[in-house]
């Protein structure tokens, strides 16, 4: 596609490489180089107080307030809940918990994932030989959900950050949501299992026998639970807190900058008024110095005009 000369309008083609125009004689690239670089100077303030305005709101959403201060670690907080016991399926040979991590030496959602992705087939046909509905089934499902729940949450916390340019987002309340849906979905499949597990009075979770498993609740559910539902509230607490718009949130960051500037100015004026005055008082040292010498010169003059 070819171009055109800004001043007469002519057709510029590839083999135009000279920088003025034939035409015209104009210089295309320095032509109205004035108006171009207001132009680019205003297009530059106006990119840059957009720049402004969000770093402010980012600021402001995030640990603006003390509220929002405890909203941010408050979403991220119930992260710690996910390595506690959520659900216990005891059983002799192998004991299983619903939790990313294990302190008693049963089979935690690390354990069950790298003997499902070991052989999913296993999983699979034992799933189906209980019909889809036994303790096998609910404890891969409540596995499932718990990491659902966990990556809910996580979901929430980083929207905190990405949805931060809106300081009223109800987003992370909606993965908060989900995130306790998940947790309660999960522990009530997991505990269910070990009961139906203990109806039948043995089972294999792949590959891991339980013999007389029994299906509880754990304490750390509890505990996470109450993370769960402390973050939830929170942001549903920053939500309906009133909020500083756009403009207020320039202004303070206009008047800050102004502040900034004038206890730099005033800083400023004292180094000058020292450097003046230090300036000074070594001319007055300088001039005592020399009347001293003069006063010393004259004596000694005085002196030898005596001594003659």
């Amino acid at each position: 596609m070819a171009s055109t000369c800004p001043n007469c309008g002519k057709k510029l083609h590839f083999w135009n490489i000279k920088a003025e125009c034939s035409a015209c004689g104009v210089s295309i690239p320095n032509f109205d180089w004035e108006a171009r670089l207001e132009e680019d100077n205003r297009n530059a303030e106006k990119a840059f107080g957009v720049f402004n305005r969000t770093l402010s709101r980012m600021a402001y959403s995030m640990w603006g307030t003390k509220l929002r201060i405890a909203r941010l670690v408050l979403t991220f907080l119930p992260a710690v809940g996910f390595i506690l016991p959520w659900s216990n399926i005891k059983g002799t040979g192998s004991s299983f918990v619903l939790s990313i991590l294990a302190f008693d030496g049963s089979k935690s959602l690390i354990d069950f994932f790298k003997a499902f992705f070991g052989d999913v087939g296993l999983f699979t046909t034992t799933m189906g030989m209980e019909g889809y509905g036994g303790p096998v089934t609910l404890g891969v499902i409540g596995y499932f959900l718990f990491l659902l729940s966990a990556l809910f949450i996580v979901i929430a916390f980083f929207m905190v950050l990405i949805r931060c340019k809106n300081s009223k987002t109800k987003t992370t309340i909606v993965f908060d949501v989900l995130s306790v849906a998940a947790s309660v979905a999960a522990v009530i499949c997991f505990t269910v299992g070990g009961q139906r597990g203990a109806d039948l009075g043995a089972f294999s979770f792949g590959g891991n026998a339980a013999l007389a498993p029994s299906g509880s609740i754990g304490w750390g559910y509890f505990v996470a639970l109450l993370l769960l539902l402390v973050a939830t509230g929170m942001n549903i607490a920053v939500v309906k807190a009133p909020a500083k718009s756009d403009e207020q949130l320039e202004n303070e960051r206009l008047a800050r900058v102004a502040a900034k500037e004038e206890k730099e100015r005033l800083a400023e004026e004292k180094r000058e008024l020292e450097r003046v005055q230090a300036a000074k008082k070594a001319q007055e040292e300088e001039k005592a110095k020399v009347e001293e010498a003069k006063r010393k010169l004259a004596a000694k003059a005085e002196k030898r005009k005596n001594k003659k």
